[in-house]
């Protein structure tokens, strides 16, 4: 009698299997053995109850719950430009763009009253801004009222302005934090309690709720899109992480400081194990349709615009001087032909977007140039000089990390890759704002939820960068009386990660201490020393006459060093982990050990 053949469908292994197999490696991070199992963090105690007992579908929601409580209770308090003319804050710059998008046609959203918050970042950004604004004209039209809205303060418009923050963050970032963290933990190994205690931490981190719930901004919606394009490259879905990076780069331009990473991955992809052209033309072709599609209502709203005689620029009487970008393209167009509408439309939305003409930088930030121009005046050098020097200096720093992605495209090597470009793009770049540390923070804290993320090593550097990061931006919420969510925020996050100044203990390893741990002590006791001591002389000591702004040239130059230090460790850990070095033995033998 003959044998039946064997069925070609192999059942799929279950992930509760894989789980048990490497929950000794994944939760050795959470779990400190005095006589007994306890966790080794206050994050990891409060989660300790539902470690395998409750599914991830019942601690989810949990989860997402208090997520939200937090960033609610963190909107009571004040945002940017309460009550501060003449032209308020970010608050009015983003309630104005509601305005503006809703109240006038599309073909001047990037001309209207510049000098009153002008519209300066890509079309999604304004599309955005039409939907909430269409959403808020149903409630009270009287708030987005052209000219006679403008600094309001009606307590039901900041209730619906936060609520907008909230929806948003939870129809993109919140999502696809959830999705990247299930992916990336499953990648490296790590049990989902492990991983539920990572997506924690990662929805705490106190720099995207300062800025976005408290100071007022719509920040993690690019970062959001971002997470989704990372976790397209998890699930080798390399056509939707190009259009959610397309996205991204149409909500906020500061994506930018990801493109490289993005590129680099993709095109490592596309050539390594064997090249496949056919896929690499894909990508390019969604890429640029993906733009086309982003631009389309822009350019048939200004189409429409010109057909019915209404003008982009009608403040403007007599002949229209060029824009600033036309200087010399205007010479070669027809200026009454049907394109040249839409071709000046395209020009001033990217003259709106890359503000070359501002400078090096405007305010002080925590990066090279402000670091640099305390012992250097660079403003007595030609703009023309800086822009090359800064273009120079940013190649060179996101050159490395984004040589080894394309060498090794390894989805373990995103999170690190991602951190070190943003790093130094943030370090580098021209026109660098002090929330635009969000950028390395978000991809940094990421790490959290892969292999050995909750480790006290990698627990102690990514709380270096999230702590320091918000110290640089005391002096901007300092400013619009924000001092206080500053503190509670910080304070607490550190207190549930088991990080300085709540607890050391991060330093330390039960059973003795190895040297890196005594080197990494060493890095950053230093930096938690001078910011506790800059708090005190800032609240108590004024700053001499002459030198008003001491304090905050104190941040710049200790906020520089100590990003450069995390770029450097972002960096030298991408490139062993990627073992393209010869010292990378080290991470295989400390893979094998813990294993």
């Amino acid at each position: 009698m003959a044998r039946p053949s064997p069925s070609p469908h192999k059942p799929r292994r279950k992930a509760k299997q894989a789980a048990s197999a490497t929950s000794s490696l994944s939760n050795v991070s959470l779990v400190e053995s005095h006589g007994a199992r306890a966790p080794a963090f206050p994050l990891a105690a409060f989660l300790w109850p539902a470690r395998g007992t409750v599914s991830q579908w019942e601690l989810l929601p949990l989860i997402l719950m208090a997520a939200g409580l937090f960033r609610w209770a963190a909107s009571l308090w004040g945002y940017s430009g309460f009550e501060r003319p003449p032209i308020f804050g970010d608050y009015e710059a983003q309630r104005h763009w509601m305005e503006i998008t809703t109240q006038l046609p599309i073909s001047q959203w990037y001309f209207h009253d510049l000098q009153w918050w002008g519209l300066d970042y890509p079309p999604l950004t304004a599309y955005h801004s039409w939907l909430c604004g269409r959403l808020g004209s149903l409630i009270n039209p009287s708030w987005f009222a052209l000219f006679s809205s403008r600094g309001s303060h009606d307590p039901t418009l900041k209730i619906f302005m936060r609520a907008t923050v909230i929806v948003s963050e939870y129809l993109v970032y919140v999502p696809a934090v959830v999705v990247f963290v299930r992916r990336y933990s499953r990648l490296s190994g790590v049990a989902t309690w492990s991983a539920s205690v990572a997506l924690v931490a990662i929805l705490m981190q106190p720099a995207t709720i300062l800025i976005d719930h408290v100071h007022f901004q719509y920040n993690t919606v690019m970062l959001g899109l971002v997470v989704a394009s990372m976790s397209s490259m998890l699930a080798g879905r390399h056509l939707w992480a190009s259009i959610f990076f397309v996205a991204a780069l149409g909500f906020k331009q500061m994506a930018l400081y990801y493109a490289f990473s993005v590129f680099a991955y993709l095109l490592g992809s596309c050539v390594f194990p064997r090249i496949n052209v056919s896929h690499l033309f894909t990508i390019a072709a969604v890429t640029a349709v993906s733009f086309l599609i982003l631009i389309l209502p822009l350019v048939v709203g200004t189409v429409s615009d010109t057909r019915r005689g209404i003008d982009s620029r009608p403040d403007i009487d007599g002949p229209r001087p060029p824009l600033p970008l036309f200087q010399g393209l205007a010479r070669y167009l027809d200026t009454e032909s049907f394109y040249y509408p839409v071709v000046e439309q395209l020009v001033q939305m990217v003259h709106r977007i890359f503000p070359f003409a501002r400078g090096l930088f405007e305010d002080k930030v925590a990066n090279f140039w402000c670091a640099l121009n305390l012992a250097i005046k660079l403003k007595k050098y030609p703009p023309e000089l800086l822009q090359r020097g800064a273009l120079l200096a940013t190649l060179a720093s996101i050159i490395p990390p984004n040589l080894v992605l394309f060498l090794r495209p390894r989805k373990d090597l995103l999170p690190l890759a991602f951190a070190s470009t943003a790093w130094g793009f943030f370090l580098f770049s021209y026109q660098v704002h002090e929330k635009s540390v969000l950028l390395p923070l978000m991809p940094m804290t990421l790490l959290l939820a892969g292999s050995h993320g909750l480790s006290k090593n990698i627990r102690a550097w990514v709380g270096l960068a999230n702590i320091l990061g918000c110290w640089t931006m005391f002096p901007l919420l300092q400013r619009v009386d924000l001092a206080m969510p500053y503190a509670v925020l910080t304070l607490l996050w550190a207190c549930l990660l088991g990080l300085p100044p709540a607890s050391f203990r991060v330093y330390f390893h039960e059973g003795g201490n190895t040297w890196s741990q005594w080197l990494t002590l060493i890095l950053h006791g230093p930096f938690y020393l001078a910011m506790a001591l800059w708090h005190v002389l800032a609240r108590f000591v004024r700053p001499p006459t002459d030198k008003p702004d001491l304090w905050v040239v104190a941040n710049v130059a200790v906020g520089a060093a100590g990003f450069s230090l995390c770029y450097l460790w972002c960096l030298v850990r991408l490139a062993m982990q990627s073992e393209l070095l010869p010292g990378s033995w080290f991470g295989r033998k400390e893979k094998t050990k813990t294993q």
